[in-house]
């Protein structure tokens, strides 16, 4: 775990105590891993595939930060994205209809992806 939270910070240059959910796979695509800081420890969890490979992983680490947690969890199903959910919204003819959305407007702030 030491290993990856050092990556986050030397080679990613992203703070690993920020709450964002690194991922990273193994070089044959049957593993994933997930790090993640919840405020109290590091969270690590680890995936293996019982059969296939991924199907899709960012092809670079520009796109691997402006993954979704639709696309994220698509990969760990190990799901073909075909489309993408539109960000929450309020319904006007409910109750809730002046909530707003976050300061970035959609699902996936806080969430990042890495590769390795």
């Amino acid at each position: 775990m030491d290993s990856l939270i050092g990556y986050c910070e030397s080679v990613l240059k992203e703070d690993p105590f920020s709450g964002m959910i690194f991922a990273f796979r193994n070089r044959i695509g049957t593993g994933v891993k997930l790090l993640v800081y919840d405020s109290t420890g590091f969270w690590l969890c680890h995936k293996r595939f019982s059969s296939g490979k991924l199907l899709w992983w960012p092809s670079s680490f520009e796109e691997a930060k402006a993954i979704s947690s639709f696309k994220l969890l698509s990969v760990l199903n190990q799901s073909k994205i075909t489309y993408e959910a539109s960000a929450w919204r309020a319904l006007s003819s409910s109750n809730n209809a002046n909530v707003s959305l976050n300061s970035q407007g959609n699902q996936s702030s806080g969430l990042a992806n890495t590769y390795s």
